[in-house]
């Protein structure tokens, strides 16, 4: 059995240095790569795309809204035609230092509230979609396991890649615990272990990839924690092919 350990990355800006993007690469088979939207910069991303060369960590775009000061997690009131051109300027944007480094840019992921907008809006998650699809059909969309953003990009023909989530919690209809909320993340890597294996475990099938925010206190041991674990159990982390 074989699954993706994907991480959000680059999200560091100028003078402003988040995430420990080095000692998480060990541990991770696919990396998010801020756009420059929410997070990220020119030159975070031609560091991120080297260090993930280097590595031979498989590289995504992560796109978000254009929302520095909120970190992309405000929700916001946007067209599907304003999503398309969003998202398809930002995977643009780093595509520009993947080719410059001789490598493949291998997926697409949205951030944060884009991400959990368009896994509830039919019409956002087409733009989306349609967007990744233009720029390059042999793209993956990663997209929360169930949600309208993976059945869109099926109905579209785009290859997908249902995620999970190790360090957040879930609502009862499958989403994600809104960060309002108090007990909306996990901080026990023993627990974010827990929860994946519980869903490889009930759900087989239903998720090829499984998120750790990079900007966690406890991503570093998060990761690694997941690494070790699914070693012990004879599932071999690896980015989708």
């Amino acid at each position: 059995m074989f699954i993706d350990i994907n991480c959000d990355l680059g999200e560091s800006f100028g003078a402003y240095t988040l995430g420990n993007d080095e000692a998480l690469m060990p541990f991770i088979t696919s990396a998010n790569i801020a756009c420059g939207m929410h997070a990220g910069d020119p030159r975070i991303m031609h560091q991120t795309v080297q260090t993930c060369v280097r590595q031979g960590v498989a590289i995504g775009a992560h796109p978000g809204f254009a929302d520095l000061s909120g970190f992309g997690r405000r929700t916001m009131g946007i067209s599907p035609a304003e999503a398309y051109d969003l998202v398809l300027y930002q995977i643009g944007a780093l595509y520009g230092f993947v080719k410059a480094a001789g490598a493949r840019l291998h997926h697409v992921k949205p951030h944060g509230a884009l991400y959990n907008q368009a896994a509830k809006d039919p019409a956002l998650a087409e733009a989306i979609a349609r967007a990744v699809k233009d720029f390059d059909s042999q793209l993956f969309l990663y997209g929360l396991a169930g949600s309208a953003l993976v059945e869109e990009a099926k109905r579209l023909g785009v290859r997908t890649c249902s995620e999970i989530f190790a360090d957040r919690t879930y609502q009862s209809d499958g989403t994600l615990t809104p960060r309002t909320n108090p007990n909306a993340l996990i901080h026990d890597p023993a627990q974010a272990v827990g929860q994946v294996m519980q869903f490889i475990q009930e759900k087989e099938n239903w998720a090829e990839t499984v998120c750790i925010h990079g900007d966690g206190a406890q991503a570093v041991s998060f990761a690694q924690a997941l690494y070790t674990h699914f070693q012990e159990q004879g599932i071999q982390p690896q980015s989708p092919v």
